[in-house]
This record gives structure tokens, sequence and C-alpha cells, in this order.
């Protein structure tokens, strides 16, 4: 074993030893009456997260208020980039990251059933008006989160008015779109000033009367509406660890508009739903809030359909790439891409929920079919568990077992005669020792076997070894690809997603996907 393995090993199981979770006061700060109607409750604290790293941070590990609210923010609005850089992130953090994500995910998969308000939303949604001129493209700057210890990619956003930038975490898996904003009770550290509703012409809170607040979780117990004047609180619970807490409102998203006619200008979508969070706990290094592109009414995507359509894509470039590699998230129709002679299609399912479904009938590994993984584990049940979603906030692939304990033992079945395997690892299995392979600095000379997905209609989604594969260093290679309880669901994260065009089509309840050199758009 080389000195740099072991360097790699003792570190981590010195990391994972440390207690990751810890005790925090409960909030009970006093807010504004004038400003929120969250005046005098008392919110669960969410669990201590030690990877939220800050200089001004909290024994809670979140970042205390003394960000300039009148601090410049500005940005121009232009075609979609994603900006990587060589920086090796930390996967004990990616993995702590995502696993979070999956009890939060499924958390909500559970409440869901009883939600009572996925049942009132069309009654009450107003769409977002459409333009003058033939709507086209809509486009904006995405880049990744790992130079800032995520393993998320950032959508650039300009708020309010006048328009201030905002990066905020791009999520298939959520609808709500919510910012940090003051006055910012209990937050965690972001790039940047927080959003302040005093500086924009065009924020308004949502009364609590107002049919709008029916769309949005509140707190428990839920306060009494007394009047007009006072604003519709909402809780937004990702699960035991991350939520936030905040008034349901307006704002005015300005975004870039490519119409059919091939004209780009500045659109102000006005109106748009949005949660301005008070108190905001989680694994959101960096951000300043979040950005759904889920399949509720309240997402970024379904509140800007009368804009666009009913389809968007993206196009994650490698994490690996110089910082000048980019390439694009549309909304709207991609001519392209429809044409692009590898795009596959398969259905998406179970249409009722925020997630995007897909129905797996078998896992490939090398080529060959996994015939021992019970058919039972890609089932949607009716509590919620079972499934496959695709995820662009989880980082990793998760398979729920027993399939995970069958993928991993047949990958390392087909590599062990060729590379030894490294079992020392305490986060991915199985990883493997290429120290002593001769060339080991080019990843071309590796033969690995790929991961393929092959699914109940028929389509088969297959991954080349990059995708397959993390490298470590020069020496340690491990499989990409982690574990989920049997209760849990299984995700596609946005790991295996790199160098896929992928398109999100919900007229047609479709997902699409094509290789591409991203950095190629």
């Amino acid at each position: 074993m080389s000195t740099k393995l072991s360097t790699i090993v003792l570190g981590l199981i010195f990391f994972t030893a440390t207690p990751f979770f810890g005790d925090c006061r409960t909030l009970s700060e006093k807010h504004d009456h004038n400003s929120s109607s969250l005046n005098g409750f008392n919110f669960q604290d969410s669990m201590r997260f030690s990877s939220v790293s800050s200089s001004t941070s909290n024994h809670c590990g979140f970042s205390s208020t003394d960000h300039d609210p009148d601090k410049d923010q500005t940005g121009e609005p232009v075609k979609l980039q994603i900006e990587t850089t060589r920086t090796k992130h930390s996967v004990v953090d990616l993995k702590i990251q995502d696993l979070t994500r999956i009890q939060t995910l499924h958390a909500r998969v559970k409440k869901s059933q009883n939600e009572k308000v996925q049942k009132q939303t069309t009654s009450v949604l107003s769409p977002v008006r459409a333009p003058d001129v033939s709507p086209g493209q809509l486009v904006a700057t995405l880049e990744s989160g790992m130079t800032l210890g995520s393993g998320e990619y950032f959508m650039d956003v300009l708020v309010g008015t006048p328009p201030k930038h905002f990066s905020l975490i791009l999520d298939t898996g959520s609808d709500l779109n919510w910012l940090q904003c003051l006055p910012c009770h209990d937050c965690f550290h972001q790039n940047g000033a927080f959003y302040n509703p005093k500086t924009s012409a065009s924020f308004k809170n949502i009364s609590c009367n107002d049919p709008r607040c029916s769309l949005i979780s509140s707190p428990d117990p839920q306060p009494q509406c007394e009047s007009d004047n006072q604003s519709c609180p909402y809780f937004y619970w990702y699960g035991d660890r991350s939520n936030t807490t905040g008034d349901f409102a307006v704002e005015t998203f300005t975004v870039n508009l490519t119409t059919t006619e091939g004209r780009s200008s500045e659109y102000k979508v006005e109106n748009m739903m949005f949660g301005c969070g008070h108190w905001n706990r989680g694994l959101f290094n960096g951000a300043s809030g979040l950005l759904g592109l889920g399949r509720g009414p309240l997402s970024f995507s379904s509140q800007l359909q009368s804009l666009y359509g009913h389809s968007f894509s993206y196009c994650l470039v490698d994490r690996n790439s110089d910082t000048n590699v980019t390439s694009k998230l549309i909304f709207g129709e991609d001519k392209n891409l429809l044409n692009h002679p590898n795009l596959n299609f398969t259905t998406l399912v179970n249409e009722k929920e925020t997630f995007y479904y897909v129905q797996i009938k078998s896992i490939l590994v090398g080529g060959e079919a996994l015939e021992s993984i019970p058919e039972e584990t890609w089932r949607i049940s009716s509590d919620g568990t079972g499934g496959t979603i695709i995820d662009s906030g989880t980082t990793l692939t998760y398979f729920a077992e027993p399939a995970y304990e069958i993928i991993k033992n047949k990958f390392a079945e087909k590599v062990k005669h060729k590379y030894p395997v490294f079992r020392d690892f305490p986060v991915l299995d199985p990883c493997f020792n290429v120290s002593d392979v001769e060339g080991n600095k080019n990843k071309n000379n590796f033969h690995l076997p790929e991961l393929g997905i092959a699914f109940q209609d028929g389509a088969v989604w297959n991954f080349p070894a990059e995708n397959t594969f993390i490298w470590l260093s020069e020496d340690l290679v491990c499989l990409a690809i982690l574990g989920a309880p049997k209760s849990s669901f299984s995700i596609i994260g946005n790991y295996q997603q790199q160098n896929f065009h992928i398109l999100y089509d919900t007229k047609r309840s479709r997902l699409g996907f094509a290789p591409t050199k991203c950095n190629l758009l």
C-alpha cells in the first residue's frame, strides 16, 4: 500500500470517528410582527451540521447575520454556464450531504401522502403572464458548487427591483423557491449578502387569507389568521436536518428570454411565488437558497411554463474540467437535442409526486444484467417506498438494498482480477488500488466495467466508466455508487449525469438523455 493511500484512510477514519451531530438550542427569537406572522413561535431545531463552515458561525454551525443588506449585488443574465475546478472535495462530506438528502426526500414522500395542499393547487394558481412576443427559450447561468464545498450545481438568479444577483441550488427534487431573507434570525453561511425585502419595490407578502397560502405547508401548530395584513407563514421541511421557515411572498425574477424569432432580451417575471426564509438550516454550503425544479406547482419550472412550455434541459460538464469550461441550462424546446442521433427517452411515472420517477427493470454491470435483484426493489409502493428518482441535488447514485449489495459485488468480481481490491476506505466500496499499474496516470489506460440501467419501457441508459467510478487519487479509484435503506428509494445522482444532455418533458411525461460533450454546447 502506498503512503498516499495510508494518509487518505487515516484522515478519513479520524474524521468519521468525530461526532457529526450535536444538540442545538431551540429557536425562540421574537420576530417583528410587522414583517412576519411568526412572532412568538418556537420551532423545533435541526441537528447540528458541522460541515457548514463560516468564520462567523455560532455553536450550531450557522452563520451570524452581520452581512451588509445594501451590499451591491449585480449580475448579467447570460447563457447558462457550468464552471468546474480541479479542487478535490472530501468524499466523506459528499456522502454525508447525500445521506441527509435521502432521508429528507423520503420523509417528504411519506408526508405528502396525507398532504391536502396538493389537492388544492390548480384552483388557486394563476400562471405567470406570457410575454407579447412568441416564447422560446429561457437561459441562465449555472455553475458547479464544488469550489464552495457542495456537490450540487448553482443557478444565478436576479431577484427584486432593482434586481440583485443570488446563487441558488438547482434542485429537481424540490418544488419551493426560497432565499435567505433579512431579518435572518438563524441562517447558514452564504456567499454575498442576504436578500433584503425592504430594498425591493416589487416584494409583497402573501396574506394568510390569500388562497395561495394553501399551497404551502404552515408551521405546526398553524397560527390563526386574524387579518389580511397578516402574512402567510411557511415551514418547508426537508427532513430531520434541513428546513426553511419564513414568509410566503411574491417577487419579480429577471430572466433572459430568447424568442423563437432569435431575439434575446431580459424579461421580468412578476409575482413569482417564493419563500422569504428567516430561519434556515441545512447543508446548503455557500448558496443563497434553493431553486426548485420539481414537478410541483410552486417550482420555478412550473410557474414559468407559460413562457417556455413544458420542458427544460441541462448538461453537466465533467467536474474535473477547467474553470473556463461551460455548458447550458435551457428552459424550452431545444431542437438540437431533439435531433440528437443518440437521444433516448424513458417514461416518467408516478406523476402526482414532486419527484421525477423512472421505472427500472434491471441493472447492467459491464453489459451483464443482474437477474438476482428482486423485482419489488424497483416498485413504487402506496406508502412512498421503493421506486427510483433522478435528482440534480444528490451527488452520487444510491441503490436501495438489496440491489446495492448485488451491484457492488458484481463490480468487485469483474475488476478484482485486474486491480487489487482496497478494503480499508470507510466510505466507498469497492475501491481498487491501481498504484502499481503501469501507466496509471492516464485514466484511458484502465478498463473498468460500465453501469447500465434498463428501464421497463425498453430504454437503456449506459454510463461510461468515468461516470461509474470516482478517482480519489492517482492510486485509488472507487465505485461512485452507494447503498440506501430498503425502505427508501433509489436515486440517480448528478455525478452519473455528467456529460449527458438531459431533458425533462412533463407534457409528454418522459425523460430524455443523450451522451454529449457538454463543454461543446
